[in-house]
């Protein structure tokens, strides 16, 4: 196998500011471009240099000291910390049209991809075993997508991620939504944002001296997951996805003598001993961006709702009127506490919502934590609780790979095959290309 190329949807805007650093050829008309430019759409067609295009692919004359940027950026999109940057890019750019916008898309090497993602989804100045052990599971992933792509095209199948009836919305959120590029740039797929926060020589240490590496499991490229911190537990797979075990993402405790859960609330409601419970500062500083350290109670968190707030929420973020909410029921429980179905109950309607994400985001006004957590009813009239306290634990899904948890790991001088083989129980680590 050689190393593929990667095509990672950048943007998606109808005006597009972007500047070439450097000299790039212009395919379409076989032309040298070099500057500022200003892109639009217009009657379904790209609007450049006063003509019209079905699409445009910009390509380097130089590829080691060529660059582009990309104004109006979007990160963390619909996450509590979204925000908007100008960033920098190796590569080639493409654009085409994408319904009523233009879509930039950024073609490039997976070895150069993977650079940005481990300095994207964590801090360059992290340590190099979990640097490295950051680069086997994102290259696993990506792979991996690519993989389920090609098959599910080579088979004609389409892919159901929801089950919307009357009485439940059970939907769940993947890669899969997208059709005219490999993934996305932000934490839908993984945080790609270019060459701007590639900033120490550790990077290029931990894809170099990993190239090529992925984690397998029964012949195949492991569809490897990670999030932020998982709360002391790690989740299944199919508790967040797609209905499909895998044994490699089975859940593990993030500690090494953990005790088995036997109450769902009482570990939420406590603080147990774990890997990612943790509030070094010399070690979430190397692990987190400086957006992530706007959140500093991921281990443990509580959210609190008046019935007002709750019931406009909820009525807002799923376009039905359930009345006042009269409780929040977890019905169904990953290994993890993770709440993997929902049932809302409300003076005028009851849903039953999963899988975790979607509860996650109708619970609140970008996503709660995690879904693992307990419902705490306040103030009881007459049946109707007045307010709601939701008491959780973790970031995130909590599949895979725990971040935090591997930052501690690799501070108490665990290698990189370690802290894989701990979170990724069963699976193997192979070079499938070289240089």
């Amino acid at each position: 196998m050689i190393q593929p190329q990667i095509n990672i949807g950048i943007l998606a805007s109808s005006i597009i500011e972007f500047r070439l650093n450097g000299v790039y050829k212009l395919h379409e008309d076989d032309i040298l471009c070099e500057g500022e430019y200003i892109i639009t759409l217009q009657n379904g067609r790209i609007l450049f240099d006063k003509k019209l295009y079905s699409s445009l692919s910009f390509t380097p004359l130089h590829d080691e000291t060529a660059s582009f940027n990309l104004k109006n950026v979007s990160i963390g999109i619909q996450f509590h910390w979204e925000r908007v940057e100008e960033q920098t890019f190796k590569g080639s750019l493409r654009f085409i049209p994408e319904k009523e916008n233009v879509r930039a898309i950024n073609i490039l090497p997976v070895e150069d991809y993977l650079e940005s993602v481990i300095s994207s989804e964590m801090n360059a100045t992290s340590s190099l075993q979990l640097l490295k052990a950051h680069a086997v599971v994102s290259r696993s992933w990506l792979l991996a997508q690519l993989n389920k792509k090609n098959e599910l095209g080579n088979e004609h199948k389409s892919y159901e991620s929801s089950i919307v009836a009357d009485d439940r919305i059970i939907r769940w959120y993947d890669r899969e939504d997208h059709v005219d590029f490999d993934v996305c740039a932000d934490d839908h797929c993984q945080r790609y944002q270019g060459i701007t926060k590639i900033s120490t020589p550790v990077v290029k240490k931990a894809i170099g001296e990993t190239f090529g590496e992925v984690l397998m499991s029964e012949n195949k490229i492991c569809d490897a997951r990670f999030s932020k911190c998982c709360g002391g537990m790690t989740e299944e797979f199919e508790n967040c996805w797609e209905p499909k075990h895998y044994s490699y993402l089975s859940s593990v405790p993030c500690h090494e003598k953990m005790p088995e859960l036997t109450s769902f609330e009482n570990w939420i409601l406590s603080s147990p001993p774990a890997f990612c419970n943790t509030q070094d500062k010399e070690i979430l500083f190397q692990i987190l961006n400086d957006y992530d350290r706007e959140t500093n109670d991921f281990y443990r968190w509580t959210v609190k709702y008046t019935q007002q707030e709750l019931s406009n929420l909820i009525a807002q973020k799923t376009g039905i009127d359930f009345g006042e909410i009269i409780d929040l029921i977890p019905e169904e429980r990953g290994k993890s506490g993770r709440i993997v179905r929902l049932l809302i109950g409300g003076t005028k309607k009851q849903i039953h919502i999963g899988k975790e994400l979607e509860i996650r985001k109708i619970l609140s006004k970008s996503h709660l934590y995690s879904s693992a957590f307990v419902v705490e009813k306040n103030d009881i009239a007459g049946g109707i609780p007045q307010s709601f306290t939701l008491h959780g634990a973790g970031w995130g899904h909590g599949v895979g790979l725990c971040q935090i948890g591997a930052a501690v790991m690799a501070s108490k001088n665990y290698s990189y095959q370690e802290i894989l083989n701990h979170y990724f129980q069963g699976a193997s680590i192979e070079k499938i290309y070289t240089k």
